[in-house]
């Protein structure tokens, strides 16, 4: 429909989309194939390694395999992974979240390197999505009742682009978000997360490992091409202007604290040099729409990367959101602002669930207090010794769906009351 007319001039695309991180382009795959034109802007010219958005959940394999991305990704080398697993320091077994045991057509994890997976993502797009890199969007454009009609671009590219509707894709610092009356207000954990990138490593197992020691989380996991990513808490200035003396040091200290890691304690040392410091924010936004624009991925919600959710909570995002948009006219704006608000309706609750989720998760294994530590692995625990409430927590990190839990699973959980039903299966 690009270059036809709306009531305020001519319309370049029925949806803008400003960001072409995960959730932008998973929204333009998913627009795209229901022939929606859409034009994707992208403000970075290139994309910088970094270390986030590796692991994908069944929920969002699903997805990506209707779309043609999956056998992208698995033609590049993904890993599959079977299992979430909690382990104490020394490396036993607190909790172990099998996948294989979920009714779903692929019941495991994949990983993968994030500019891989964008990778994979742009090139599954159809006919009718237009992208450009290297194109700032600075304002919205707003007809005379307030409703979002466009964006406006600026830098070396000043423009206005007319649309029928925007979705904003542009991160947890939203500008768009802030423009259009929305807000988000991120909160940070009190701890970082020290990534590292190591090569030529020793085989590890097929699971995401989450060591729950006194220091806080180490997580371990592998990725393609025989490289491990470990996460490991650090206190915000934990390693503030340490040099390479004091790195070595630390990371020994590491090894000795988390006995585990032994066997990749010199792959530690050598791969200081690709460690990146990453902070940590929880939050979502209480409203998703506006007239004329929307909010996916990290525009609208952030959670602890404890629980690999964000990145396939975005590609959730889009699929409700195509959707929502497939089959209605998007020049019956009456229709097209429906749609949106339906959009909200369906992906507000399940946001929601997933923040608590995660934060709570969050708080079980990276809380460094003796009251939190004893609190969190006797949850762990808890949950281990219960059959259906082990189903259930690998079904919630699925990305399947959301099975909360009640108050008296809590006290399962926690020992108070035995749980009866503990050798059961939920319903598949």
């Amino acid at each position: 429909m690009s270059g036809d007319r709306g009531p305020d001039g001519p319309v370049e695309a029925d949806v803008v989309i400003c960001g072409a991180g995960v959730a932008g382009l998973a929204a333009a795959c998913a627009l795209g194939r229901h022939g929606i034109d859409v034009l994707l802007l992208e403000k970075q010219r290139s994309r910088p390694p970094v270390a986030k958005g590796e692991v994908l959940q069944p929920g969002s394999l699903n997805l990506l395999h209707g779309w043609g991305v999956l056998p992208a990704l698995e033609a590049r080398r993904a890993v599959r992974l079977d299992r979430l697993v909690a382990r104490r320091a020394d490396g036993s077994e607190l909790l172990t979240m099998d996948f294989g045991q979920l009714d779903t057509d692929r019941p495991w994890l994949l990983s993968h390197d994030y500019v891989t997976i964008l990778e994979c993502l742009e090139g599954a797009l159809g006919g009718t999505v237009r992208r450009q890199h290297g194109v700032l969007v600075e304002d919205l454009l707003r007809d005379e009742h307030g409703r979002v009609t466009g964006v406006r671009t600026g830098g070396g590219d000043r423009r206005e682009i007319r649309a029928r509707a925007v979705l904003a894709a542009d991160g947890r610092s939203s500008r768009l978000r802030r423009l259009a009356g929305m807000t988000a207000d991120p909160v940070a954990y009190d701890h970082r997360l020290l990534s590292f990138e190591l090569a030529g490593t020793p085989p590890v197992t097929d699971e995401v490992s989450t060591y729950v020691t006194d220091r806080g989380m180490v997580m371990v996991y592998p990725l393609p091409d025989e490289r491990i990513r470990v996460y490991v808490q650090v206190a915000a200035d934990e390693l503030r202007k340490a040099d390479q003396v004091r790195l070595r040091q630390w990371c020994r200290q590491l090894v000795a604290d988390v006995p585990a890691l032994g066997p990749l304690a010199g792959l530690l040392e050598a791969g200081l040099g690709s460690r990146q410091l990453l902070p940590v924010f929880q939050y979502w936004a209480p409203s998703l729409v506006r007239p004329g624009i929307a909010l996916v991925g990290e525009a609208a919600h952030g959670v602890h990367p404890l629980s690999a959710q964000g990145m396939n909570t975005a590609i959730g995002d889009a699929a409700a959101l195509a959707s929502r948009l497939a089959g209605v006219d998007l020049g019956d704006r009456a229709a097209l602002d429906g749609a949106l608000r339906a959009y909200e309706g369906e992906r507000l609750e399940r946001i929601k669930d997933i923040h608590s989720m995660s934060h709570n998760a969050a708080r079980m294994m990276t809380s460094t207090s003796r009251g939190g530590r004893i609190l969190g692995r006797r949850l762990l625990s808890g949950s281990a010794r219960s059959g259906r409430l082990r189903h259930q927590l690998t079904y919630n990190m699925s990305g399947l769906g959301i099975r909360p839990l009640g108050t008296l699973d809590r006290l399962f959980q926690l020992g108070v009351l035995p749980d009866r039903r503990r050798a059961a299966v939920a319903a598949r």
